[in-house]
């Protein structure tokens, strides 16, 4: 063969590599740049002209004092606080990154709301009425807003701007349904069912239940992430204390990574290498102060843990994210009433009180072409 027909041949044989590896989107998603690393357009670089204007906040949702705190990450100050609806679970971004959902799912009654936050102000709007939302994801194609609504075991796809209501799909066999990732393609979602020791595989193209898994026994599982690579989904288990390997495709449970008492939250670093795991100190839903708290970091290449950062004295790292510039790990203190910010270099870690039983607090402006929900999915 010839230098030019060998040249040819492993041109054409990387271009065959490469359509493998392209990723097709479900109708309406933005392309998947680069299929090794999904978080590639989250890195600290890619903050969107859709957030120039916005301040540099971390908005805490306390869920017992029914108020929003408001942080300068600059300072490490409170610098505004205000009423919100009963029980406010998550602050979450808008798909389209123009605004943030306090979800207020008043546990247990029947007025739950959402109430609207403007970044570039930071302060809230009139809410709106809307059922038990303890959670909110956003369909890829950003049309739809899907509304987690726990206590009836149900995903409502609402407007994502005035949140009218479209249709309900019932997820019956996952009751304490909160949490959520989407494949790389978006073609499925994974949905945790705390109360069940369960995960649930829904379609929202074709608004379908495509199975469930059960886990380890006695199992509650919480935050769920999917890998760079799009191929695993990680699912941190409070009862396990640790992270479920789970094959996205196949919907089986493939590998279990130990890393600390009450695993729960999980987010990405800037760079698409490393994952931070809070691990909430205790196995009780309501634990006790000063509890065995700690973040573990897990290598994505090697699904190794690489480090492990305790809290002088305690706490109760729950839910939260990373900085814009990866810097800093912004940590809800749920039994603790504080917020933690730890070094993601160092792993040293400072507290900043704010109201009763912090909960999904969200740090803004992020990275990313949009967002997914939660308290910052961001793709």
């Amino acid at each position: 063969m010839s230098h030019a027909a060998v040249v040819s041949a492993g041109l054409c044989a990387a271009a065959s590599v490469a359509a493998a590896q392209a990723i097709v989107p479900v109708a309406g998603m933005l392309p998947v740049v680069n299929p090794g690393n999904l978080y590639s357009e989250t890195s600290a670089s890619h903050l969107s002209p859709a957030v120039a204007a916005a301040l540099p906040r971390i908005y805490v949702p306390n869920l017992r004092s029914n108020d929003v705190y408001v942080i300068d990450p600059a300072t490490y100050k409170v610098v505004d606080k205000f009423p919100v609806g009963r029980s406010p679970q998550h602050v979450v971004p808008a798909w389209d990154l123009q605004t943030l959902w306090v979800t207020n799912n008043a546990e247990g009654r029947t007025d739950g709301s959402l109430t609207p936050i403007d970044p570039k102000t930071g302060k809230p709007g009139p809410a709106i009425k809307v059922d038990d939302p303890y959670n909110m994801y956003f369909t890829p194609d950003g049309k739809n807003a899907i509304v987690v609504v726990e206590a009836h075991a149900r995903l409502d796809l609402r407007d994502p701007h005035t949140m009218a209501l479209k249709w309900s799909l019932p997820v019956p066999g996952c009751k304490g349904i909160n949490h959520a990732d989407f494949s790389i393609d978006g073609s499925f979602a994974i949905f945790t069912c705390e109360f069940e020791g369960k995960l649930a595989k829904i379609d929202f193209v074709n608004r379908k239940v495509l199975g469930y898994l059960p886990l380890g026994k006695k199992g509650m599982p919480q935050d769920i992430r999917i890998s760079p690579d799009g191929k695993v989904f990680y699912v941190a288990d409070m009862m396990a204390d640790g992270v479920y390997v789970i094959d996205g495709k196949s919907f089986t449970q493939i590998g279990f990574i130990p890393t600390g008492v009450g695993t729960h939250g999980m987010y990405p670093s800037r760079d698409g290498t490393k994952l931070y795991i809070a691990n909430r100190g205790s196995n009780l839903i309501h634990g006790p102060r000063h509890g065995k708290g700690s973040v573990s970091v897990l290598d994505f290449a090697t699904r190794k843990i690489i480090a492990n950062w305790p809290i002088p004295g305690g706490g109760s790292p729950d839910m939260g994210n990373v900085s814009a510039d990866g810097k800093t790990l912004w940590l809800s203190g749920r039994f603790d009433d504080v917020v933690y910010a730890f070094n993601t270099t160092t792993g040293a870690v400072k507290s900043i009180k704010v109201g009763a039983e912090p909960h999904g607090l969200a740090v803004w402006p992020q990275p990313g072409r949009y967002s997914l929900g939660h308290t910052g999915d961001m793709r």
